[in-house]
């Protein structure tokens, strides 16, 4: 039977608008994930940002593989030889991920907020107004301060909207933080 036969079904009818009405941005929805088309380009952090991940997790994994190899040997904890090997093979997998991990760390600006992204298998999304934030500070440690990294928290004024972009230069730092301060301060004016 020739396909032309077949009744059209499941198409979606298009929304009737004014044409004065202004143009939406567009999701486009791809197989597993959604897209958003036509509101900029995603900024990556730096790549030099892996090293201080990889850093991070060897060394966590050492003082804490090292404890429960002390609670071991000196006191005879057969459990702590048990979480030592857990904690080992989980640091593996963790450093295998990091490069991934540090990809998938992004964000945008938007018209009326930065836009966050992070994360793999559990992605977190965190649109953040230019009106709401109250305070933008640059981190450094030691490490980042070395590759010549920042990080750059913002305060909001939900407690729990705290957002912080990791591994950025410290130059786009400090100019995407100056940017930010100017578009809360107008922002705020029209509070």
């Amino acid at each position: 039977m020739p396909d032309r036969d077949l009744p059209e079904v499941n198409r979606p009818a298009e929304p009737i608008r004014s044409v004065d009405a202004e143009p939406e941005p567009a999701v486009v929805a791809s197989s597993a994930r959604l897209e958003l088309a036509d509101v900029g380009e995603w900024k990556r952090v730096s790549p030099k940002y892996v090293l201080v991940e990889i850093v991070g997790t060897i060394v966590n994994a050492v003082v804490v593989c090292g404890g429960a190899s002390l609670l071991w040997l000196l006191l005879d904890q057969t459990w702590a030889m048990w979480v030592g090997i857990v904690v080992l093979v989980l640091s593996i997998i963790n450093l295998i991920f990091e490069p991934r991990r540090v990809r998938a760390i992004g964000y945008l600006l938007r018209a009326d907020d930065l836009l966050f992204r992070r994360g793999i298998l559990f992605q977190r999304f965190v649109a953040v107004p230019y009106g709401r934030m109250q305070l933008i500070d640059i981190t450094r440690g030691p490490l980042a301060r070395w590759l010549g990294l920042a990080d750059l928290k913002f305060v909001t004024a939900a407690a729990t909207a705290g957002v912080s972009i990791p591994g950025l230069a410290e130059a786009d730092a400090e100019i995407l933080r100056d940017r930010l301060v100017e578009l809360a301060e107008s922002r705020r004016a029209g509070l």
